[in-house]
């Protein structure tokens, strides 16, 4: 059977990694960086189009220059993916290998997301466009939101796949580590109406006292549930190499800064450098503890703590520049209760096996 035209293998062969002929692999991951630059491009134009509706900046028009970079990077991603496709299916590979694992989803995405453009602009001709939270919750944005996520999480797919490829270095681990961090901001983007650094509730900002206290506490919950799911899923998997949560942390926290509405304050730059250097923290304290799914009590450890970190550096960095307005009661509970989410999600990853159940 002829081999992918991009890839000369799906699985790189570690024998001929070590006597130096290591084409496949290097072909592999060129292959995974390019997919991950496309993504980058289409998440950008995601988070330009979603800055443009919360600045105001949106108008009655479906051609706009957010929806400019948004497409073009579909389209780009999508012509990248069906033309290596297409020409491997020539060459007579059978279809089902015609992109290396992983990323056929991430073809199918493309062509779903063309298919909800389409009726997107449909639905903009006939309703209108959509308007703060309606924004995130029509049908077709919430196609476009599914199906991107399958776009932008074809490179953690291929990684996942990938069993004889261990991938410690960081930079080895980049493109799995930024389709991950994307698939993370594909999930806070959609759900940026709870989103601590999108709507400062708990800061007593934007809300009568009673409902910021509500609503900003089950925001830090939601936001805590993410991207722990995300960040335990990934250990479950790899051994994450230095800096690969700094960075998870850092790219979606200074793109959620930007969705800020803008009639609730300026770009919250504090916040966000404490989110950045919580995922610093958090970076050094993983491979301190050297938390695993085989190291369970580790991992408990780090899954309580994680929360602990970001949300309490959340409320330190807000009571410097804007002054608390929840007392100390509240605030204190809210870091408490995000780590006891945490060590909660720590179960659904890493279920505790039953002969070991009374010591855990």
């Amino acid at each position: 059977m002829a081999m992918p035209a991009d890839v000369t293998t799906h699985q790189p062969d570690p024998t001929a990694v070590a006597n130096g002929s290591a084409t496949s692999a290097l072909n592999l991951r060129r292959f995974d960086w390019r997919v991950t630059a496309l993504a980058a491009w289409f998440m950008m134009g995601i988070f330009l189009d979603g800055w443009a509706h919360t600045h105001g900046r949106a108008d009655e028009s479906f051609f706009t220059p957010w929806h400019a970079v948004l497409y073009s990077g579909h389209l780009a991603a999508t012509a990248y993916l069906f033309n290596t496709f297409s020409r491997n299916v020539l060459r007579g590979c059978a279809w089902r290998n015609a992109l290396p694992p992983g990323y056929g989803v991430s073809l199918i995405g493309c062509l779903l997301f063309a298919i909800g453009g389409v009726g997107d602009l449909i639905w903009h001709t006939l309703f209108g466009i959509e308007q703060n939270v309606e924004a995130l919750f029509s049908p077709t944005h919430l196609l476009l939101a599914m199906t991107g996520a399958l776009i932008v999480s074809g490179p953690l797919r291929a990684a996942w796949q990938r069993i004889n490829d261990p991938a410690r270095r960081l930079i080895d681990q980049l493109p799995a580590i930024l389709s991950a961090t994307f698939l993370l901001s594909m999930l806070t983007f959609f759900t940026q109406i709870a989103h601590p650094l999108a709507n400062l509730w708990a800061m007593g900002i934007g809300r009568a006292s009673f409902q910021s206290e509500e609503q900003g506490l089950l925001s830090l919950l939601l936001d805590t549930v993410i991207y722990t799911g995300l960040i335990l899923t990934l250990m479950r998997r790899w051994t994450l190499a230095p800096g690969a949560l700094s960075l998870i942390f850092a790219i979606n926290a200074v793109a959620m800064g930007c969705l800020l509405p803008g009639g609730e304050g300026p770009y919250p730059i504090v916040l966000v450098a404490a989110r950045v250097l919580s995922g610093i923290i958090i970076d050094l304290l993983y491979h301190r503890l050297r938390s695993s799914a085989q190291r369970v009590n580790t991992l408990r450890v780090f899954a309580f703590a994680m929360p602990l970190i970001v949300t309490g550096l959340y409320f330190l960095s807000g009571g410097v520049t804007v002054s608390l307005s929840w007392s100390i009661h509240l605030w204190a509970g809210s870091i408490v209760m995000t780590g006891i989410v945490g060590l909660l999600m720590s179960y659904v990853s890493a279920p505790t096996s039953l002969e070991n159940r009374m010591l855990v």
